[in-house]
């Protein structure tokens, strides 16, 4: 496989840490997981997003580039392959929703000179589920501060998602991902583990999950 470096994205309770498991297994590959447990702001984000949406965003792409950087400088000899579960242009988008204008321009200032420093991925699998399907998979996976999560706000991630994806001739395979089932269901699993086993140019490339 010509992939090296595979990111998976999606809103909010799509199944992007789900699948990053799955497919490291299958590839033996190393795996890279957000770290979302570890942001104290979190939780009093959910509760006041005004006043703690810009240390909530900030912390992330602090903890995002942490981790991300040291691909430039390590090299596993026996994982060959990298599977992380974000894209950290992910900052950008979520804080384009979360704060204020003149708290976007300082973010995305930042944003952009840690951006160039790091490696970006072969190709992004994005995993775009309805709003209704998001709301089940967050009841289900009973995260206190979650339960309270808007339709609206799902609904504006989403947006910002796909119209960066539309706006940048990213290589991305587009999953819809409304059936998803990659714990239950092995063809789930097998239609992605196909899809990368192919070149593709630049552009996007459209996977239905039956």
């Amino acid at each position: 496989m010509n992939h090296h470096f595979i990111t998976i994205e999606g809103n909010i309770g799509a199944g992007k840490t789900t699948l990053a498991h799955l497919l490291a297994k299958h590839y033996n590959a190393r795996l890279i997981l957000e770290e979302f447990a570890d942001n104290p702001f979190l939780a009093k984000f959910y509760e006041n997003p005004q006043q703690y949406a810009f240390p909530v965003e900030l912390f992330f792409m602090a903890e995002r580039y942490k981790q991300l950087k040291d691909l430039i400088h390590t090299k596993d000899l026996f994982q060959s392959i990298t599977i992380s579960d974000y894209l950290f242009t992910k900052c950008l988008l979520f804080a384009k929703v979360t704060l204020l204008e003149d708290e976007f321009r300082l973010y995305q200032r930042l944003f952009e000179i840690i951006h160039q420093q790091l490696i970006q991925p072969d190709i992004l699998i994005y995993l775009h589920a309805p709003v209704s399907k998001l709301q089940e998979n967050i009841r289900k996976r009973k995260r206190s501060y979650e339960q309270n999560i808007s339709d609206d706000y799902l609904f504006n991630i989403q947006q910002t998602y796909t119209h960066y994806i539309k706006q940048h001739n990213i290589k991305t395979l587009f999953v819809d991902a409304s059936n998803a089932d990659f714990l239950g269901n092995e063809l789930h699993l097998k239609i992605i583990t196909d899809a990368l086993d192919k070149d593709y140019e630049n552009g996007q490339y459209y996977l239905s999950l039956p």
